[in-house]
């Protein structure tokens, strides 16, 4: 009989147990801090724009910002959320080398085909979005190539469980950035071009973080992992971000194009960023939650152990708690606030301000259920729960019998979270349930478990019987 025997300590092996739960709770509080503080940062870029430009200027500005992390969050974060998952996955195994061809070819595939489009529809463009503006034109093309590396970066630190980095990396990148738009407000730099050119370099300097974090560690050739399932994985993760944007830009397009009144949108973005400000911070709940989870599923019996389902639980309880907060707050002085932050003569109403605090809420626990679902392998089934949840908002708000539009899109939004949030709790249920593939054991994204050495020279035991005697 041999037996099998612990694989030597090594730095990039995932910490196990407590310490496992520690690390994801050390992470969340490290990156709620430096995504907090990015948003400052990120508030002071844009008040110094708005002080330093005309109206016209500043409005082509914020276009592109929006316009940019429109496309790099569709086409990058489903990269990043496969090098996050992948590499947490192989750690949890004991294994040190982590194969980055997959995400690679399809980092480059994503920003090849960007470039290409980009460049075909350069005059539309310039003259239709950026209203004649080569200089935004270019900064968005520099921008969205230079972000491919940089969510490269976040999903190979993320997957190292390196959050400190990561958070310095965004931060680093949102205070470069404000140095642009300080520049122009002093004196030093001028215009629309100089300010908008921030944009476009903080992503490359926020990769000065990176020779602090990468060492060479090269894959085994047998271990350069499965191309269809890559794909697999980050073409899921691509369906959930467009069918999230449709959720959030949606109703904005939809009333924009259906109602009476100009102004009506404006007042829509407006409520809707109840729900853009806490989504941006459970981003770095996200980012730990996911490598966290797959960590546990990819060790034998950590899918279908208690620890799984307690870090998911806690998440969606401390979730409950703040989203009841938010829906009492708003309850009491919801339109007041409404009123001071956002002016004009435009009344809130109470109770649609509460549809929205609450949809937040089931939002951010779908969110929570989602990543749950990428760590189990059950990826296309929450991509389709998510689309079928868009397509249905988005039939809602162009069908809705309501006249008044505001109250569709807070009923739509509340009702169409609450069953996405429902649809992602039911495929954990059942991808948690015993004799189920994702409660058995790793993802094959993974690779097997790395082999342990065993006594007497003896052949390692199979995948399935790790850490038992052979």
């Amino acid at each position: 009989m041999s037996a099998s025997r612990e694989p030597p300590a090594s730095a990039d092996r995932a910490p196990r147990g407590r310490s496992a739960t520690a690390t994801y709770a050390g992470g969340a509080r490290i990156l709620s801090l430096g995504i907090a503080t990015t948003g400052l940062v990120t508030f002071a870029y844009f008040s110094l724009a708005s002080h330093s430009l005309s109206e016209v200027d500043y409005k082509g500005v914020t276009l592109l910002w929006s316009v940019l992390f429109l496309i790099i969050s569709i086409i990058y974060r489903p990269v990043e959320q496969l090098l996050s998952h992948t590499i947490a996955s192989r750690r949890a195994q004991g294994h040190e080398g982590h194969p980055l061809r997959v995400p690679l070819v399809i980092q480059a595939t994503a920003s090849a085909g960007f470039l290409l489009a980009a460049l075909a529809l350069r005059e539309p463009i310039t003259d239709d979005v950026f209203d004649g503006s080569v200089e935004l034109y270019w900064v968005l093309v520099v921008a969205v190539l230079a972000y491919a590396a940089s969510y490269f970066a976040r999903g190979w630190l993320a997957g190292h469980q390196r959050f400190g980095l990561y958070g310095g990396l965004v931060l680093l990148e949102s205070c470069s950035r404000c140095l642009f738009a300080l520049a122009v407000a002093i004196g030093i730099a001028s215009g629309q071009g100089a300010v908008a050119l921030g944009i476009a370099a903080a992503p490359l300097v926020s990769l000065l973080v990176i020779p602090w974090a990468i060492e060479r560690r090269g894959a085994r050739e047998g271990d350069r992992g499965s191309m269809r399932e890559g794909a697999g994985f980050a073409g899921a993760v691509l369906a959930i971000m467009i069918a999230e944007q449709a959720l959030l830009n949606g109703p904005v397009l939809a009333v924009d194009a259906t109602a009476a009144d100009a102004a009506l949108a404006g007042f829509v973005f407006n409520v809707l960023l109840i729900t853009r400000a806490p989504l941006q911070l459970f981003q770095a709940i996200q980012t730990s939650l996911l490598p966290h989870l797959s960590g546990l599923a990819a060790t034998v019996g950590g899918a279908r152990g208690d620890e799984f389902r307690h870090a998911v639980r806690v998440t969606v309880l401390a979730i409950a708690a703040f989203a009841g907060v938010v829906v009492v707050a708003l309850g009491a002085i919801g339109p007041w606030a409404m009123g001071v932050l956002f002016g004009g003569d435009f009344d809130y109403a109470r109770g649609g301000l509460m549809l929205v605090g609450l949809g937040m809420g089931f939002h951010l626990t779908a969110g929570t259920l989602n990543q749950a679902a990428l760590a189990r392998r059950r990826g296309a089934q929450a991509a389709v729960a998510w689309l079928a949840a868009a397509a249905a908002f988005m039939g809602w708000l162009l069908l809705a019998p309501l006249e008044d539009q505001l109250l569709a899109v807070e009923v739509g939004y509340c009702a169409t979270t609450a069953l996405l949030a429902a649809a992602l709790w039911l495929i954990e249920r059942g991808a948690a349930a015993p004799g189920t593939s994702a409660a058995r054991g790793a993802s094959s994204l993974a690779g097997p478990p790395a082999q342990s050495p065993t006594a007497g020279g003896a052949e390692a035991a199979p995948a399935s019987d790790t850490g038992r005697s052979a």
